[in-house]
């Protein structure tokens, strides 16, 4: 009897519903998987059929889901419903606690998932490669790779970041050098958060041969959601460089960190920048400048293309730096 009343129980597990959203389609299809994110004229459907599914906003005739989504119908605000029902052609209804309400699908211009202060540990990242190889009167080999990571859990951030760069002309190396940075976020409130960080520059061929700083200082994170983040960080770092000759500085330096990223159409493209610009408060150095912007684009959900610039600036001091880098790569994300 006990074994047939687990059978019993196992069946009608299995004949309930798989909890999902639906997309019906103005040509009369119906698609079902999780709604990732609305942008750009793209909804993102996460399927176990066919990955990540691009839909056109103007091709979809309704929808429903019973997930928590942050709704927007213009730049500045928007409204957190706890479903979306399915109602007729170029509509949906949304319901939030309140009494539901129709609105028309070209009214809605975002759909994401709205993030919690505190919430479950969540790690992502990219590494990229690139790689360039020339053969002509002057032989050419640039390597490149770089890596960047955030690890949350709670109202702690981990960031790291670290890139290697190498280039050898006729046989000769013109540019070698690495650096790496971690930094550890304590979140204060859902944007003020308070940032340690550690950093380590070296290269072989420059002048400044070696930069080493440690710093703190208060941050504020502008948003951070499944389109992008943006965060700002002053800080107070005290920094040491040591020159090819074997001279060396030690000095404070007043600096302004960013990490910018932000996703376009459905989640294809990526925007992203990141750096730091400083004021040594000793007179070492007018200015110092690290600073990188690029684009990925996405081929699978794992993979992307990407382009990305990089400017490394050190001026007025004993032996200055100014370099410039520009790459194309293959990298993987996750």
């Amino acid at each position: 009897m006990f074994p047939k009343t687990l059978l019993c129980v196992a069946l009608s597990t299995l004949s309930l519903p798989l909890l999902a959203d639906t997309v019906w389609l103005k040509n009369g299809d119906r698609l079902t998987g999780k709604i990732s994110v609305l942008d750009g004229g793209k909804l993102l459907l996460e399927t176990d059929y066919g990955g990540s599914i691009p839909l056109k906003w103007s091709a979809i005739a309704t929808l429903e889901s019973d997930q928590k989504l942050l709704i927007k119908q213009d730049d500045v605000t928007g409204e957190v419903v706890q479903t979306m029902q399915a109602s007729e052609d170029g509509t949906v209804v949304l319901a939030n606690g309140a009494a539901p309400r129709t609105v028309e699908l070209a009214s809605i211009s975002q759909i994401i998932h709205p993030k919690p202060l505190i919430q479950d540990f969540t790690w992502k990242g990219n590494i990229d490669v690139a790689m360039d190889y020339k053969r002509a009167e002057t032989d050419t080999d640039d390597y490149d790779v770089s890596f960047d990571t955030k690890a949350r859990h709670g109202l702690w951030r981990h960031n790291g970041n670290g890139n290697y760069n190498r280039e050898y002309r006729d046989g000769v190396t013109v540019t070698d050098n690495w650096d790496a940075e971690y930094a550890l976020d304590r979140f204060l409130d859902e944007h003020w958060f308070w940032q340690g960080r550690l950093s380590y520059k070296r290269d072989q061929i420059e002048d400044v041969r070696r930069q080493r700083t440690i710093g703190t200082g208060p941050g504020y994170q502008f948003w951070d959601n499944e389109l992008g983040a943006f965060s700002l960080a002053s800080l107070i770092n005290r920094s040491d460089y040591e020159y090819a000759d074997g001279s060396k500085d030690e000095f404070f330096l007043a600096a302004l960190k960013w990490d910018y990223n932000r996703y376009l159409v459905g989640k294809t493209f990526e925007l992203f920048s990141s750096g730091e610009v400083g004021k040594p408060l000793e007179g070492v150095a007018d200015y110092a400048l690290d600073a990188e912007v690029g684009l990925r684009y996405k081929v699978t959900d794992w993979a992307s293309l990407n382009m990305k610039a990089e400017r490394d600036i050190v001026s007025g001091a004993e032996s200055e730096t100014d370099e410039t880098r520009y790459s194309i790569g293959f990298g993987v994300g996750w």
